[in-house]
């Protein structure tokens, strides 16, 4: 059984900053890439930026320079500081987690933890 809990939400003024956290488990799993997407309401949900257990990262456009994602590979946990943040940041923010199964290897899909809520308003 994989669980995947994200925390860290809330409501900022615009130019603050918030960090995201996530934590993955799952006694005979191991996590590849971890990534935090997010969804505004009426859109799509959006890649906002990812991170390989090797520690390769790629980011949306749109957040470059602004955010960055980090993990703890101990822990299976990965964070996303958030800095500079704009009201079109606002969305509910979810952390996805690719498992392996450490017996067989085999992948075992992408989890995706509860979403938390970011909101940018003055």
């Amino acid at each position: 059984q994989v669980q995947v809990v994200e925390s860290g939400g809330g409501l900022v003024q615009p130019g603050g900053s918030l960090r995201l956290s996530c934590a993955a488990s799952g006694s005979i799993f191991s996590f590849d890439r971890m990534a935090w997407y997010r969804q505004a309401p009426g859109k799509q949900r959006e890649l906002v930026a990812a991170i390989t257990i090797g520690g390769s990262t790629n980011y949306a456009g749109s957040v470059k320079g602004r955010f960055t994602i980090s993990r703890d590979n101990a822990k299976n946990t990965v964070f996303l500081q958030m800095n500079s943040l704009k009201p079109e940041d606002t969305a509910v923010y979810y952390c996805g987690a690719d498992a392996i199964s450490i017996i067989t290897g085999a992948r075992q899909g992408t989890y995706w933890g509860q979403g938390t809520q970011v909101t940018v308003s003055s």
